[in-house]
């Protein structure tokens, strides 16, 4: 049996900017433009294109995972608000692969693994 080790690549400029970036609920929202940061303070920002041509920036504490595009973490507001409702624990689907709890991306109708950064 042949193990592959999952190894964290560094993701270059080049390959962010024009990436589509998927909020939290599978939507469009909108392309990478550019990363930017701030003198003494860590971590980047990213510069996002929304549908409507206006410019939002997005600190990298609020992505998921990048890979062929970025993924969003659900905002402070759909993670404690009412309106969002939690699956039941039975009803949850799991990776085949890890076992982790698999996120439903409605924009590709198909099932994610944020742990295995891939589709299932």
């Amino acid at each position: 049996m042949i193990e592959m080790s999952k190894e964290k690549k560094a993701m270059t400029k080049d390959r962010l900017i024009g990436m589509q970036v998927i909020d939290s609920d599978g939507n469009d929202a909108g392309t990478v433009q550019d990363i930017a940061f701030t003198v003494g303070k860590l971590g980047m920002t990213l510069i996002v294109e929304t549908k409507k041509g206006e410019n939002r920036e997005v600190q990298w504490e609020e992505i998921q995972a990048a890979g062929d595009f970025v993924i969003l973490k659900p905002s402070a507001a759909q993670t404690t608000g009412p309106q969002v409702m939690q699956p039941q624990q039975a009803q949850q689907p799991v990776c085949p692969t890890c076992k982790g709890p698999l996120s439903y991306i409605q924009q590709y109708q198909r099932w994610y693994c944020y742990k295995c950064q891939k589709y299932v």
